[in-house]
């Protein structure tokens, strides 16, 4: 186990370059086994990366990963199995579901793991798989998916990323045409088409309501370079923030932080941005905001809704965030509260967040990826010494967290510790 040590009170200020994208490099890398062979460039160095990597390798892909390089060879797959163990480490073990039927009509997994964030049911996905004529088992936590799939016009009643991104994976080499509705929109879907796109697939209104994926017999060879991850830049904007720092922010799309970007805004952030930079220049205090409610994409993205909530601990006024997207997305609030804030929770979702003045340090602990992300901008905003338990929730989701802090002025360091 480890843990980060932080003292706080430090202006960051300097330049951060973002990693790929997580969210987007996890289901391309799934989208793999589609293929004749691919290689995934900026693919960050995340646990959940490796946990994939040993999803792959068990289903019989041989991949070589270094310097941030991902190659899979898909050549070798001997089962359509994914065991328990590796499915309980990470959530989006379940978009291999898609995967698997696609390159094999067979699929056997278990309830993914991953942040306990309340309900994450993936009824979705399995209701879209059996209309385009998979036949489904549930026993024991077990899913056994199998049969030729075919095109489907399919409507999904919530936007799910993962099970739009799964129905993609599983329509590419369907037979006929699938025309999913009411899908998620998130420049990572948009990605995930690019990708299959460059192999050969025919996928057509990828960031739209409705996308097309014509089925093809084959995906050939592919590289790809995985876009900046949106959700580490806002994480550091959010650290600029609370610090009264000044950041060049460079690896992302501006285009794509929309609701990030004029929130920060809303709390006094000057903010300037093209397609590969973002600048930041924040104000000693930053100001409350009425109110922020948490959406899909376009809204504003439920994995930032933790930071801000760090940096309106310490905004002057009141501000209100609601999270309509995950009812247990609310963990970092009472460690927060141990550091001085004084923030409200009324049914899980709903929370009143009375900036005050000053934050101090506190031993706090991580729930969750997101969350311990936002202890993170915490304390770096707080006067004294935060120590953070169980910080590899955030090695899921962050490369070279402390490094890249400690970089832009932040005191941090890593520290491993006995688990007895």
């Amino acid at each position: 186990m480890e843990r980060y040590i932080i003292d706080g009170s430090r202006v960051l200020s300097g330049e951060v370059r973002i990693s790929g994208a997580k969210n987007a490099a996890l289901p391309i890398a799934a989208a793999a086994l589609l293929t004749e062979g691919a290689v995934i460039y900026n693919c960050p160095d995340l646990s959940d990366i490796r946990v994939c990597i040993d999803i792959l390798t068990s289903l019989g892909c041989k991949c070589d990963y270094r310097s941030n390089v991902l190659s899979i060879e898909p050549y070798g797959i001997s089962c359509c199995k994914i065991t328990k163990e590796l499915c309980a480490r990470m959530r989006s073990s379940v978009t291999f579901l898609g995967a698997l039927m696609g390159k094999c009509q067979r699929a056997e997994l278990y309830c993914p793991g991953g942040c306990a964030l309340g309900e994450r049911p993936i009824d979705i996905h399995l209701e879209a798989l059996a209309d385009m004529g998979a036949e489904i088992t549930c026993e024991e936590n077990g899913i056994i998916c199998k049969g030729a799939l075919r095109g489907a016009d399919i409507t999904l009643r919530y936007p799910s990323v993962g099970a739009t991104e799964n129905i993609i994976l599983a329509a590419v080499k369907a037979k006929g045409t699938t025309i999913l509705r009411n899908c998620a929109r998130e420049p990572e879907i948009c990605a995930l088409a690019d990708f299959l796109n460059m192999a050969g697939a025919r996928i057509s209104g990828a960031g739209s309501p409705v996308i097309t994926v014509e089925g093809v017999e084959r995906l050939h060879r592919c590289e790809y370079t995985v876009p900046g991850d949106r959700i580490e830049a806002g994480t550091y904007m959010c650290a600029a923030a609370i610090t009264g720092g000044e950041l060049f922010i460079r690896g992302v799309d501006g285009a794509v932080m929309g609701a990030v970007t004029e929130a920060m805004q809303a709390t006094g952030c000057v903010i300037k941005e093209s397609r590969s930079l973002i600048y930041i220049d924040a104000p000693k205090r930053p100001a409350a905001i009425d109110r922020i409610v948490t959406e899909p994409y376009p809204g504003f993205p439920t994995d930032m809704q933790a930071q801000f909530t760090s940096v309106l601990s310490k905004a002057e006024g009141m501000s209100v965030i609601e999270e309509r997207v995950f009812e247990q997305r609310n963990k970092h609030i009472p460690e927060l509260n141990k550091m001085g804030a004084d923030i409200s929770c009324t049914g899980g979702r709903y929370f009143e967040i009375n900036g005050v003045c000053r934050l101090k340090g506190s031993v706090l602990r991580a729930y969750d990826l997101r969350g311990g992300a936002a202890l993170a901008v915490a304390a770096l905003g707080a006067e004294g010494r935060s120590v953070i338990y169980d910080n590899g929730f955030i090695r899921r989701g962050y490369e070279r967290f402390a490094e890249k802090l400690s970089d832009i002025g932040a005191e941090i360091s890593c520290e491993e510790i006995n688990e007895a």
